[in-house]
């Protein structure tokens, strides 16, 4: 049975391999008058850098390589927010993201592939991860779909238990080749994947869910749990540095609030966890609510201060620390008020205040379908933000080159 498993969760991807693919340049597209004169950044351009005719892409990551591409991985080949056919695909550019190759497939299992990250370790290795999910079974999905039902139906329930989880694929030649899929333990998902410590080691904040019950004892419902795993060998084997990180008083008796996080490291080691929080949002929130929340680690991720809400309204984050000492957190926002679309804000005191009032605008959009931004750093000091947003009847995969000004 494993067998047959880990050759359907490779799948058709080995034929993509090691196939040269060609590079395909994609117009910038004129800059929104509302991204230009920011105070703190300079927008030079926003465009899509990947499509599927027809189909949906989503919730992507991006790195650079120590050999200077690079590399954006996401869930694509889809039919829509959720569905059975997620794949992991990725693309890759070799002039700082000014064009970019088609997407090739890597992994695509007999579940539905989705959020994938990505990092390059030290010696080389590039590992990604993903989780696969059976949402698409749901009662509401398959009313508009049944055939998704039909899908599923073929599919043995103990295999459905055997390949739903959290994977990890490494590739030793910069993205050309990649290993067959193994699943994670004591690791939790989360869409951005680790990151690598100064010390080498790889550290992952993640979320899984657990019964509890309630304040009064009664009644349980399903909880939401942000944890943090440790790897000192590459990600080959992962232990919880700290199983669950504590809430604030109430926030941890409410049923799947706290979601999909994000960890960086500072210059002095501090450890900074931004978590995608859930609850009504908008103008009739109640203070807190939809707010993304904020916990910090002092040594080296085995202990964290309570969550507490930021003033950061968005979903979900992506942090990266910049050379000057600033705190970058990207995230998307699907309210119609304020308003659509990919935003970033910088913390100036190492994530214990953030410049709201100078929230910075990467990309307008029309609808609520988008969001997932990741960034990373260019060498003349550009930030390059990947993300997705609608066009058209589906979504494609969209970029902002930016800097910060001041």
């Amino acid at each position: 049975m494993k067998i047959q498993i880990l050759a359907l969760l490779v799948g058709a991807a080995l034929a993509n391999l090691g196939s040269e693919t060609k590079v395909v340049p994609e117009p910038a597209s004129g800059l929104d008058s509302r991204l230009r004169n920011q105070s703190r950044a300079e927008v030079k351009w926003a465009k899509t850098i990947c499509s599927e005719e027809g189909r949906y892409l989503g919730w992507p990551t991006v790195c650079r390589l120590q050999n200077g591409e690079l590399l954006a991985v996401f869930s694509g080949d889809r039919d829509e927010h959720v569905c059975p056919y997620g794949k992991v695909q990725i693309i890759r550019s070799k002039d700082d993201g000014e064009t970019w190759s088609r997407p090739v497939t890597i992994a695509n299992g007999i579940l539905d592939d989705r959020d994938a990250g990505v990092v390059q370790l030290p010696n080389g290795d590039v590992i990604v991860t993903w989780f696969t999910s059976i949402a698409y079974a749901s009662p509401g999905i398959l009313k508009r779909h049944p055939e998704y039902g039909r899908h599923h139906g073929k599919i043995p329930p103990e295999m459905v238990q055997e390949c739903l989880g959290y994977y990890l694929i490494r590739s030793t030649d910069n993205g050309v080749n990649w290993s067959k899929p193994v699943k994670l333990v004591d690791c939790d998902q989360t869409p951005h994947g680790p990151i690598v410590l100064r010390d080498g080691s790889l550290l992952q904040i993640g979320r899984r869910t657990k019964k509890d019950a309630n304040a009064a004892g009664r009644n349980t419902f399903d909880k939401t749990v942000i944890s943090v795993s440790r790897s000192t060998d590459g990600g080959h084997t992962w232990s919880y540095l700290c199983p669950e990180i504590a809430t604030e008083k109430g926030e941890g008796d409410r049923p799947g609030m706290f979601h999909e996080p994000h960890v960086a490291e500072l210059a002095d080691g501090t450890l900074i966890g931004m978590v995608r929080y859930h609850g009504s949002e908008g103008e009739n929130a109640r203070p807190g609510n939809g707010y993304m929340r904020i916990t910090f680690s002092k040594d080296h991720g085995r202990t964290w201060t309570p969550m507490t809400a930021t003033p950061l309204l968005g979903l979900p984050p992506h942090l990266l620390p910049l050379p000057d000492g600033k705190l970058l957190c990207v995230y998307g926002r699907r309210l119609a008020k304020p308003g659509f679309g990919e935003f970033a804000c910088l913390s100036d005191d190492g994530g214990r205040t953030w410049d709201v009032a100078n929230e910075i605008l990467l990309m307008p959009a029309e609808n609520g379908d988008l969001g997932y931004p990741a960034s990373c750093l260019l060498p003349n000091g550009d930030i390059f933000t990947v993300y997705y947003q609608k066009s058209g009847p589906k979504t494609v995969l969209m970029a902002t080159k930016w800097r910060v000004v001041k």
